[in-house]
């Protein structure tokens, strides 16, 4: 019998030891295909809630469902064998108390055997960290510009304009690692606040939108891959993917249309067995 190659997932732990190393690389994946793509070559795969925007065309995240990243976390269980695979919790699914926070990221990691959640963690979510660390929850903080509270924010901006708002985004980060976050993603910070909060705390900061300071990177895959006609400041396009598709797409309807596909290599011709 011939032995079964397994390969060893990367855990919490492996990502909180890499504080001040080789940089993490990390992005997003919401199904199966993509993630076994990126699977190879990324220490953390984050089932973002930016799946309602990106995938099912929502104009922000606050529509996104618990039975959604779930759904989602699933597929990517199912294409990813070798990073961490975090799932999002969605708005309303962990701010009410602790012990909602935690029967909720409790069923998520059951349902998709995933090995973390991330939450938005403003100054309050302290106590839901801690009670869900303390309960064998692995936990990614996230602070700077939070996209749940865009709308009570007024919009996608930037943080680190004033000194109130740096001292509030470092508390943030300050309270998710003393309340037991094992990593901290900082989104949409000025250059020198992400250096600042990246040399306060003990954890990996992993950036969206926070400079080359943070201890890793993370992109929403489809922005940096160029699915998008607009895509944030802090985006590198890789490729042009919206293009090739388009391209791709042209070119099959051109060939449909003069009946040129399917031409005799796609189709089936059987020999006939009489019964």
């Amino acid at each position: 019998m011939s032995a079964q190659i397994q390969t060893r997932r990367i855990t919490a732990a492996d990502i909180r030891a890499r504080k001040g190393l080789e940089p993490l690389v990390c992005l997003t994946a919401y199904d199966a295909p993509m993630a076994r793509l990126l699977d190879p070559h990324c220490d953390l795969l984050l089932v973002g809630d930016s799946v309602g925007m990106v995938v099912h065309g929502l104009a922000s995240t606050i529509g996104v469902t618990l039975e959604m990243m779930i759904l989602h976390g699933q597929a990517v269980m199912r294409g990813a064998n070798r990073a961490l695979v975090a799932v999002d919790m969605p708005f309303g699914s962990y701010e009410k108390s602790p012990q909602q926070a935690f029967e909720n990221a409790a069923r998520i990691m059951c349902e998709t055997g995933c090995q973390a959640i991330k939450i938005e963690s403003g100054t309050y979510a302290g106590a839901t960290i801690e009670f869900m660390a303390q309960r064998s929850i692995p936990v990614i903080g996230h602070v700077g510009l939070r996209p749940q509270a865009a709308l009570a924010e007024g919009g996608f901006k930037a943080k680190g304009k004033t000194g109130a708002e740096r001292a509030r985004v470092i508390e943030e980060a300050v309270i998710a690692e003393k309340s037991g976050a094992f990593a901290i993603v900082i989104e949409g910070v000025d250059e020198d606040l992400a250096r600042e909060i990246t040399q306060t705390v003990k954890v990996p900061t992993i950036g969206i939108g926070a400079s080359g300071h943070c201890d890793g990177q993370i992109l929403v895959t489809q922005d940096m891959l160029g699915v998008f006609d607009w895509t944030p400041k802090f985006v590198k396009r890789y490729d042009n993917m919206a293009e090739r598709t388009a391209a791709a797409v042209a070119r099959y309807a051109g060939e449909v249309r003069a009946r040129s596909f399917p031409s005799s290599d796609e189709t089936y011709s059987l020999t006939r067995i009489d019964s």
